[in-house]
């Protein structure tokens, strides 16, 4: 074998999540390789203002209050945050098919907001700068061709032929994570024969920092505020799911038809939807690993799990186990413990699998739900929406647990 660099964590994959876990795990003084097939000069290329609908990323992620204390922890926070982003105090969702409607507030919570709109290439560059000025060694610009492991070792192999050993190799390598099925953990997984159409639109009336859904038997259609650098309210970006011809039609109308159909969808809550960016659609596939974890080996975000769009719960959940496994090593380490050990992974996946499994399993639900068109089904959901909404201790406790707060 050809001459190695070795380290103690080796992440593979340089997203929110990988860069986040990377970050945190050079902090608590562990030699960490991270790995990243991007350039990191585009990685940390400053956003463009966004003055009109094509400035913005189409590319947001709700951060949850919870995830928002990680990356404070990492000191990041503030970085990303002194560019644009979008707090939202209410979230408003609604059953297109009837007179169902709950309302979350981010007052009954005491709570500044219940999260925020972010885009997701702002929160990277944010990771990315922090990283320049870590002990993390940063191997981007390359692919991974090859997995390896002998005893006591493993690692890959990169496609300039160097090879990288380490005790620990976490994959955060995304949903069709290469290191998942060489390492040999198997997934189970279905297809939504739904597709997601994302672009960000500019509305006649203010966002008003809420967070819209509405939900139809055909999918889900969220508006998520944004902000200009000069503090436009005017502007969302918005996540489409439906079912797979439906999307196609969609996607096929040019933008007057396509602004027209959006406006009748979200029963023109905004007023008048007035320009509309470019558009994008992406398959919708559910996808859980049975395990997390292998001999010095641990899946981490979408290379373990993937989740529906309808609640913009991805980047919350990742970022949850970014916790969880911080949380672990730096036990490890405090007791001298390696961080290949199996009892420190299994503890990992023991907290993570439970609760990515359950938030799995309400999203299907609620897909389920509201994708039927039965009568006495839509009777249900309506009188279950409005008297969830009369029922204040109730609805707190279910936004905070989706924000990881303590009601």
């Amino acid at each position: 074998m050809s001459e190695q660099t070795h380290f103690d964590i080796l992440v593979v994959g340089g997203g929110m999540v990988g860069s986040a876990l990377a970050l945190g795990l050079s902090r608590q003084g562990w030699k960490v390789g991270l790995v990243e097939g991007s350039d990191r000069k585009t990685l940390l290329q400053e956003p463009a203002p966004a003055s009109d609908v094509d400035g913005f990323d189409p590319r947001v992620s709700a951060i949850s209050v919870a995830s928002q204390h990680l990356l404070q922890q990492l000191d990041v926070w503030s970085n990303i945050t002194a560019g644009r982003h979008c707090p939202y105090q209410t979230m408003t969702v609604w059953d297109g098919d009837g007179t169902g409607r709950i309302q979350f507030e981010a007052a009954e919570l005491r709570a500044p907001a219940l999260g925020t709109i972010i885009e997701n290439r702002r929160i990277v560059r944010a990771l990315f700068t922090a990283l320049a000025d870590s002990n993390v060694e940063l191997i981007d610009g390359v692919k991974v061709t090859g997995w390896w492991q002998d005893r006591n070792t493993r690692g890959i192999r990169l496609e300039d032929d160097r090879i990288l050993a380490a005790q620990l190799v976490v994959a955060a390598d995304g949903a069709h994570s290469r290191l998942r099925q060489w390492v040999g953990l198997p997934t189970r997984e279905w297809d939504y024969d739904q597709q997601a159409i994302v672009c960000t639109v500019r509305t006649a009336q203010s966002h008003r920092f809420t967070a819209w859904q509405r939900f139809s038997p055909t999918g889900p259609l969220a508006f998520l505020p944004l902000l200009t650098e000069s503090g436009d309210e005017h502007f969302c970006s918005i996540v489409w799911s439906q079912d797979t011809e439906e999307a196609r039609r969609l996607m096929a109308l040019d933008d007057d038809a396509f602004r027209a159909e959006l406006e009748n969808a979200i029963e023109r809550e905004l007023g008048s939807v007035e320009v509309v960016s470019r558009r994008y659609a992406f398959p919708l596939r559910q996808r859980h690993a049975k395990d997390y974890i292998a001999t010095g080996f641990a899946l981490m975000g979408d290379a373990a799990h993937t989740i529906h769009p309808l609640a913009g719960q991805g980047a919350n959940l990742g970022y949850g186990d970014v916790r969880a496994l911080l949380d672990e090593l730096l036990r490890a380490r405090k007791a001298g413990i390696d961080p290949d050990n199996d009892l420190v992974l299994a503890r990992y996946q023991r907290r993570r699998k439970g609760e990515n499994l359950t938030m799995m399993a309400a999203m299907e639900g609620f897909k389920q739900l509201f994708g039927r068109d039965e009568l006495s089904v839509r009777w249900l959901r309506n009188t279950g929406m409005r008297w969830l909404n009369q029922l204040g201790p109730i609805k707190n406790r279910i936004a905070a647990e989706a924000m990881g707060l303590d009601a």
